[in-house]
């Protein structure tokens, strides 16, 4: 485990590989689980706020219950997250591609430039999450079946899965804490080889 001020990141991030592999998946995070993605309480607005943006790339089940319930829903547990499709697990900001394959309405509206938020901190962060403590943050690898061929990828291309999220985990905590992060599993690495 690595200590960051006050945030602990677990050592699988560094020991554990992953990339995603959406031919294999098909983006079944999207549409499955028994809640809908994390939120953080600022999330909510920024939702309310680019949703007729995004609403143009959602499907009319999704459109439908977010008219109906919302953007977002409070979990057991009291915190936010996406509202789903029915008992499906499907989020209700899901499209698809020419594929089949799920993605982020959200997403795509930004590539498309048409909003400038990319998605939920929580879905960029994936397979990753982070739990609040009182005087501390929990970064922890979330391992889940539905992700085993990003999984073998990830080993394949020897991609630990710290590296797969640089992006997000520089969104979210900016350069200089990736890369005390990146310098401080190296050094495991060194010590590990000794």
């Amino acid at each position: 485990m690595i200590q960051i001020d006050d945030i602990l990141v677990s050592d699988a991030l560094y020991e554990e590989h992953f990339v995603c592999d959406l031919n294999a998946c098909k983006g079944a995070c999207c549409e499955e689980g028994e809640e809908g993605a994390p939120l953080l309480k600022d999330e909510i607005a920024i939702l309310e706020e680019i949703y007729p943006k995004v609403k143009p790339y959602l499907t009319q089940e999704g459109i439908d219950v977010i008219e109906e319930k919302g953007l977002w829903a409070r979990t057991a547990k009291g915190t936010f997250a996406t509202s789903l499709i029915g008992n499906e697990g499907k989020c209700t900001l899901i499209c698809y591609d020419e594929k089949g394959t799920a993605q982020c309405g959200i997403e795509r509206a930004y590539n498309d430039g048409k909003v400038d938020f990319k998605k939920p901190i929580s879905c960029h962060l994936y397979p990753v999450r982070v739990t609040k403590y009182p005087t501390i943050e929990a970064v922890n690898y979330e391992q889940w079946d539905i992700c085993g061929a990003a999984c073998e990828l990830g080993k394949k291309l020897k991609v630990p899965v710290y590296q797969f999220l640089k992006e997000p985990l520089i969104r979210k905590y900016g350069e200089e804490f990736f890369e005390i992060l990146h310098q401080g599993f190296e050094h495991q690495a060194n010590q590990n080889k000794d």
